[in-house]
């Protein structure tokens, strides 16, 4: 069993299990959301689990909500352009303009917190209802995680856990992807 593994099912399902997540999920109560980090190279595997770990939350009467952060940037990204576009884009002008381009787009003019919001339980319900974040390696490198998260606050009523590809560094710090400098300012707990 993979270390990952073993945190999932022994750390974090048995909260996901209970009446009432959201105290053991965080201490804010507009914040009812934390962190799973995980190897970016364990990427396939954590699918296989989140797929496993949401059977087994139906099997004992929650209603789980998988919200894909790829196809937020697939549905961001196509409100302005066809994905081919995007792709030209980026061979005429380079990688650093086109993660600029995505940036502001998922900032500003079809706000990632908007799509993910809208895609949350329509009748939430903070005791049956489990929301998980999945695919966020797709962000890489364009948007940083912890912009989402803070922004989300107050806009998720349910318990909802972020799928993290990255590296922990000291007791609340993130590297995305194991990469880019490690974001400390993170305040949802970090399974």
């Amino acid at each position: 069993m993979t270390e990952f593994i073993h945190r999932l099912t022994r750390d974090l399902e048995p909260v996901l299990l209970l009446q009432d997540p959201s105290q053991k999920i965080s201490a804010y109560h507009d914040m009812p959301y934390a962190i799973f980090r995980y190897d970016p190279t364990e990427e396939l595997q954590l699918r296989i689990a989140v797929s496993g770990l949401q059977t087994r939350l139906e099997n004992k009467g929650k209603r789980v909500t998988r919200i894909s952060l790829a196809d937020c940037l697939t549905r961001a990204l196509q409100t302005e352009a066809e994905l081919q576009d995007w792709f030209e884009l980026e061979k005429q002008f380079g990688a650093a303009k086109a993660v600029e381009d995505i940036h502001s787009l998922l900032a500003e003019r079809a706000p990632l917190v908007d799509l993910v919001a809208d895609l949350m339980p329509s009748d939430p319900d903070p005791k049956r209802d489990v929301a998980l974040i999945v695919r966020t390696g797709a962000l890489f490198p364009v948007y940083r995680t912890f912009s989402l998260l803070e922004q989300l606050k107050g806009r998720v009523t349910v318990p909802t856990i972020l799928f993290y590809p990255g590296e922990l560094d000291g007791a609340a710090g993130l590297r995305f992807m194991g990469v880019l400098n490690a974001e400390h300012n993170y305040r949802p707990k970090i399974f």
